[in-house]
């Protein structure tokens, strides 16, 4: 009898690169324009994938509006079966799943490994729990003979769009609350960062009907544009800057689509002259550069009382500059580079034109990193000004601003004076000073003598220009469903 062959599993250094679309639960290659997806850390071409086209973006609308009548009936535990299979597959795949968020995003692989992989797993794995776990509305007779009740239901079609800072952690943030509510998906990643989704494709393609969740390949103005003005789309989702969301606004509002929007941020960081210095230096260090700072939390935006402000400055200093990248050695990186040329070089203008300002002082960084690949170095600036450029647009790369201010009222006001909404932090020791300012920042969360901690269980969104919609927890869950109201005449009255 002769042995049984196993089948050689991939190695580490040689994850398989996965280019096929999902479509009416087929894998299908695109037939659209090639697109080269390009390695961050290095700057070379990993492979080339096909996009969709116009008639597979179509035929992805029909499967998700055909597979929407018998999905969006399913019972919520058999929705909860399906999302635990997918996190059961994110799991088993975790090794694969992650060296290909590392390749395609440049970020350190033991990162993505410790972090992004379990995370995206676990959104999984909440919503599979929370949506058997919602609770009705009150039903009563309010109208003399009539019962009613209060049902929430599925939108419909839905359309999501994700950004490439995390692409398989913002697949999960939308694919997850979407089906979990009984909606049917079409899923387009970035066009620069697709590899991770589509290697999950075939897994996804084998425990959900056909249909249910379609992914598709392209860039915005073409796949993106076709989605949102679709119209058997019901509901468009997407995290992405405040340009491209004005964009879907104004096609949406043709055909009257929901539209669920997280729109970047620029976070202020607001530190007392009580704070544990430590603390704030260790956090920022950490929360502000994470990512290489491709973060709409990123701790980015620094509010330091005159009393701890130099102190600050320094230790901060000596802080960032100690942060590693581009080594060798995977473990020994912090942060990775930006995500493309342009990024980088767009990062780069917005320093350059800050370090025109005679007021700002360059701590520490402030150049472009002399190796492959597209990094930046980590950039302290001290001295900015509240009116400055540099404190008020979203930078997204690894720029950190410190401005000094007197009394804490200001530094409030300031931290309120911006177009963005979605995070914040204050850093006190005085418990009642902190809920006061946290009670009155217009941030869609604000965290105390931390940043940028996320969980399931708690809602992610923002107010202002950041957007508005609910990522993570049941508030989602009301996002992408609908309630109505049923009534019941009641026939033969009892005596």
């Amino acid at each position: 009898m002769q042995a049984e062959t196993k089948k050689r599993s991939p190695k580490m250094s040689e994850p398989t690169l996965y280019s096929a679309l999902l479509i009416d639960g087929q894998l299908v290659a695109g037939e659209g324009l090639v697109e080269a997806i390009i390695n961050p850390a290095s700057g070379e071409v990993l492979t080339t994938i096909a996009e969709a086209s116009l008639e597979q973006v179509e035929a992805a609308v029909q499967a998700a509006h055909r597979a929407f009548a018998g999905w969006s009936r399913t019972t919520p535990a058999q929705r909860a079966t399906a999302l635990l299979a997918i996190a059961d597959a994110i799991e088993q795949n975790a090794d694969q799943l992650a060296r290909l968020e590392s390749l395609n995003c440049g970020k350190p692989l033991h990162l993505a490994r410790q972090d992004d992989i379990p995370a995206t797993a676990d959104v999984f794995r909440f919503f599979a729990g929370a949506v058997r776990c919602q609770q009705g509305q009150l039903a009563g007779e309010y109208v003399p003979g009539h019962t009613s009740m209060v049902r929430r239901d599925p939108v419909g079609v839905v359309a999501s769009i994700a950004p490439w800072n995390y692409p398989l952690m913002m697949a999960a943030w939308k694919i997850a609350p979407a089906l979990a509510a009984g909606n049917t998906l079409i899923f387009k990643p970035s066009e620069h960062t697709p590899l991770s989704i589509l290697a999950l494709a075939p897994a996804l393609a084998q425990i959900l009907p056909p249909g249910v969740l379609n992914i598709v390949c392209g860039g915005g103005e073409g796949v993106g544009s076709q989605l949102v003005g679709h119209p058997r789309i019901r509901m468009v989702s997407l995290t992405g800057d405040i340009v491209t969301g004005q964009k879907i606004l104004q096609s949406a509002a043709r055909t009257l689509k929901r539209t669920h929007l997280e729109l970047g941020g620029k976070a202020p960081v607001i530190v007392c002259n009580d704070a544990n210095l430590d603390a704030v230096v260790q956090g920022i260090r950490t929360h502000g550069y994470y990512n290489a700072g491709q973060d709409c939390t990123a701790a980015c935006r620094i509010y330091a009382q005159a009393g701890i402000h130099d102190r600050l400055v320094a230790e901060l200093g000596d802080a960032v500059a100690s942060i590693r990248f581009a080594r060798k050695k995977d473990s020994d990186n912090e942060i990775g580079p930006l995500i493309s040329a342009r990024q980088r070089d767009r990062v780069a203008s917005f320093v350059e034109r800050a370090l025109g300002q005679p007021h700002i002082e360059r701590v520490t960084g402030a150049a472009v990193h002399s190796g492959a690949g597209f990094y930046y170095q980590p950039t302290l600036l001290a001295g900015c000004k509240q009116n400055d450029e540099i404190v008020q647009r979203e930078v997204f790369g690894p720029v950190v601003t410190v401005t000094r201010f007197d009394q804490l009222s200001q530094a409030v006001d300031w931290a309120n004076d911006s177009e963005y909404g979605l995070a914040s932090s204050v850093w006190t020791q005085n418990l009642d000073k902190a809920m006061q300012v946290a009670g009155r920042l217009q941030y869609g969360c604000t965290w105390i003598n931390t940043h940028f901690m996320l969980a399931s269980e708690m809602p992610h969104g923002g107010l202002k220009r950041s957007g508005y919609g609910k990522d993570l927890s049941s508030d989602s869950l009301q996002d992408y469903s609908v309630v109505r109201h049923i009534m019941a005449r009641h026939g033969q009255q009892l005596d």
